[in-house]
């Protein structure tokens, strides 16, 4: 069976290519509240029922996500559901977020923290890390208490890893060779 980000990838970049800049964000945002509804177990099993119709799981899906699901999107989920591809939604979500970033030169970067961070130091190590990966992020901060201090930033398939558990790492293996 092909791997998921090979079937999204086709999906993705039809939808990218009916996008304009202007409209990406918002459709970013809507692909991401389909994924997360496509994410859910019981909905995933309610479409694979044989008894159950593509237009029964289109109006189901479609009317969770609301009435303002745009035009192209609502073309994209029948296409999806058509061709048994629901649980294939994230990923397409993921890899048109990715598109619609790179032509905005803007990259999501995900932040985990040991310990908590106001919005004065979410915003200076944002600046910091822009100047680190040479481009415009979108970053969303988590909190790991295991980290045990410092920060993890995963940009893309780049991670920057300076928490103390990584550091402890290094010098395990280090003192092991």
């Amino acid at each position: 069976m092909a791997e998921p980000s090979t079937i999204a990838r086709p999906y993705a970049a039809a939808l990218f290519q009916s996008s304009t800049a202007a409209d990406g964000a918002q459709l970013v945002a809507q692909l991401d509240a389909l994924a997360g509804i496509a994410g859910d177990a019981g909905l995933r099993q309610f479409a694979a029922d044989p008894k159950v119709s593509d237009e029964q799981v289109f109006t189901l899906v479609s009317g969770i996500a609301g009435s303002d699901l745009s035009t192209k999107l609502k073309k994209l989920l029948n296409v999806v559901i058509d061709n048994g591809r629901l649980a294939v939604l994230p990923e397409i979500a993921s890899q048109f977020r990715t598109l619609v970033n790179d032509r905005g030169g803007v990259a999501d970067a995900h932040v985990v923290s040991a310990f908590p961070l106001d919005a004065a130091q979410q915003a200076a190590l944002a600046k910091v890390l822009e100047k680190r990966f040479g481009r415009q992020l979108n970053t969303s901060v988590a909190v790991d208490p295991s980290l045990i201090g410092g920060v993890r930033v995963t940009v893309g398939d780049e991670v920057l890893d300076t928490s103390i558990v990584a550091r402890l790492e290094q010098m395990r293996v280090a003192l092991t060779h």
